[in-house]
């Protein structure tokens, strides 16, 4: 580690079901609004889940610069160049102030699923009497294709679009590894200012889960399927919970030096204070068991250098899955105790690779406003979960400090230890 100093938050921008920009997200989830509904996409179709967590109002020419990359960008890369857009406006950074050699990107992401009507011209070629023929394809259909489709769908695009518009020409990377990608991308990015390869990093992710194209392809066995109440679906730790629930999701934050930071009179939102990583095999039930949260834990708190008691709440995982939820809960009380717990999944769902900086950002705002949102839809406390669920309403809190946890459907942790300012 070099003599960098802390690397601390200066900035930070959210496109997700429950508002456009910080204040729009953190004025719903102050006021408990649920962003999760029907899902546009599904109700003319027969599938058994037709809820889920969409984006409202968004438009990506408000944010897309130069236009003309439209053209190249599905809905993923929209939503995360947008939240790139808005962090560095945040953090009060504007193009051309920073050593491009010392300003990097790294960002989670995932499959970008197609949309369906974009390539049903090119599969009805591939139709005879009724019979899908593949050996057609080559021949007929790729020429109906938009020739950049590639590029249109690429997951490491929105990191690339993101360092040409804004000539970062420091570290570049693109962390795929579904609902662990966020964090990791901040992790790696804090690593990159401790070793002195950067200044300035942005880092965060983007994902969706509600994409009619993967729906179908990943199936619903882990949803939850409460579709005439979408807004008390997602219950994470809740005695009656039946699964997750989709959403789509971007967020993002400006990482810096203090020092860097200092230099310029940025505001300081938080610091990144240690992070943990680990693996537990799924031995079944799509979920790993709670020794990988454990281990994640244990790491985040050595590296940060604090006890268990030094931890004013943890933003959990909190799926709403019946196995995955209890596993969490196991090891947040063996590790941490009567520790506060909020689960924000609970007000837009699972965001694939977009979820951990979507839900990083609610307690980045906890730690600077003193408030702990609130847990939606816990209603009924499980035994098989002791944890101390915040619901009701945001709990006011003195000790602002932060364990954000995610985990992927593979068994990969990810911790990351937040603090205030100074």
């Amino acid at each position: 580690m070099t003599d960098s100093g802390d690397v601390v938050i200066t900035g930070l921008g959210v496109v997700s079901p429950i508002g456009i920009g910080r204040d729009a997200y953190w004025k719903s989830m102050l006021e408990g609004r649920s962003g999760i509904a029907p899902l546009a996409v599904a109700q003319a179709s027969d599938l058994p889940v037709k809820i889920g967590g969409e984006i409202k109002n968004f438009d990506g020419k408000q944010f897309v610069k130069p236009r003309k990359s439209m053209k190249v960008m599905c809905r993923e890369i929209q939503i995360g160049y947008s939240a790139a857009v808005l962090t560095l406006q945040d953090a009060g950074l504007n193009t051309g102030t920073v050593d491009p050699d010392r300003f990097g990107v790294v960002l989670g992401s995932e499959m970008f699923y197609c949309d369906l009507d974009e390539l049903a011209d090119a599969y009805r070629k591939c139709v005879v009497d009724g019979q899908l023929r593949p050996d057609l394809w080559g021949a007929g259909a790729m020429s109906d294709m938009y020739p950049l489709w590639m590029l249109k769908y690429l997951p490491n695009m929105v990191a690339c679009h993101i360092a040409i518009t804004e000539d970062a020409r420091g570290p570049n990377n693109t962390i795929t590894l579904d609902e662990v990608s966020s964090l990791l991308a901040v992790i790696e990015s804090v690593c990159y200012i401790q070793r002195g390869a950067a200044d300035v990093m942005l880092a965060g992710g983007q994902g969706s889960r509600v994409n009619l194209t993967r729906i179908m392809y990943r199936g619903d066995t882990y949803w939850s399927h409460r579709n005439d109440e979408p807004e008390r679906a997602c219950r994470p730790f809740d005695a009656r919970r039946d699964g997750t629930v989709i959403g789509e999701g971007a967020g993002a934050f400006l990482l810096e030096s203090r020092r860097h930071a200092e230099s310029r009179g940025a505001k300081i939102l938080a610091r990144v204070l240690g992070f943990g990583r680990s693996f537990e095999h799924v031995r079944g039930q799509h979920t790993a068991g709670p020794n990988g949260f454990r281990r994640a834990i244990e790491g985040a708190l050595a590296s940060a250098g604090l006890r268990p008691g030094d931890i004013g709440h943890v933003n959990a995982h909190g799926s709403g899955t019946i196995a995955g939820d209890r596993f969490e809960a196991e090891a947040i009380r063996h590790c941490l105790g009567d520790v506060p717990v909020t689960a924000p999944k609970s007000y837009f769902g699972c965001l694939g690779a977009g979820t951990g900086a979507v839900e990083m950002a609610a307690s980045v705002l906890a730690i600077a406003t003193g408030t702990i949102p609130a847990t939606l839809n816990f209603e009924f406390p499980d035994p098989a979960c002791p944890v101390n669920v915040v619901h009701g309403q945001q709990w006011p809190s003195d000790k602002r400090t932060a364990l954000v946890l995610n985990q992927s459907e593979t068994g990969q942790t990810a911790a990351v230890v937040l603090g205030p300012p100074d």
